[in-house]
């Protein structure tokens, strides 16, 4: 810890200063006290950090269920494709697809490249629903486990089409 005592300063005054001339000795005392500084302490048991611990990897594991995968529709360089084209999900995990560039764009899941059962027209946009500007969204779910083929209606002829493996 440290302390700090008072003390005396002196300071020197050049008031009046004239040339070829001697001054008069001008000086004042200023005395500077200070308080000892305060101590503090953090203790904390082992039980408490490891309760702190626990709390945190529940959160990050309960944020991270939460989270949802983006898809870039339209890559950064303008190229149209879905970025990325292909990547895996787990069952009941969020797609997020947002228009990037080379807008406007859609995603519509090829009704005969699906898992058997699923509906194509209940997880895709119509063909008519594009999305027109920057950042706009469309979200789905998948549960079914399988290959799911998506494209982009006004561009799949240019090769605009993705894949996503249902784990």
């Amino acid at each position: 810890m440290a302390t700090v005592t008072s003390a005396a300063v002196a300071i020197p005054s050049f008031t009046g200063l004239k040339a070829g001339v001697t001054p008069a000795k001008v000086s004042s005392t200023v005395k500077v006290a200070a308080f000892p500084a305060s101590k503090f302490s953090v203790k904390a048991s082992l039980k408490d950090v490891g309760v702190a611990v626990a709390a945190t990897a529940a959160s990050a594991i309960l944020a991270s269920n939460a989270m949802a995968l983006e898809v870039l529709l339209g890559g950064d360089d303008g190229s149209l494709a879905f970025v990325p084209s292909s990547f895996s999900v787990s069952s009941g995990e969020k797609i997020v697809f947002k228009n990037n560039a080379g807008f406007p764009h859609n995603v519509i899941f090829d009704e005969d490249e699906i898992p058997g059962g699923v509906d194509a027209s209940k997880i895709s946009m119509s063909e008519e629903d594009l999305l027109n500007a920057p950042g706009e969204t469309y979200a789905v779910t998948l549960t079914e486990k399988g290959t799911y083929t998506f494209y982009c209606s006004p561009h799949q002829g240019a090769g605009m089409v993705g894949k996503v493996t249902v784990n």
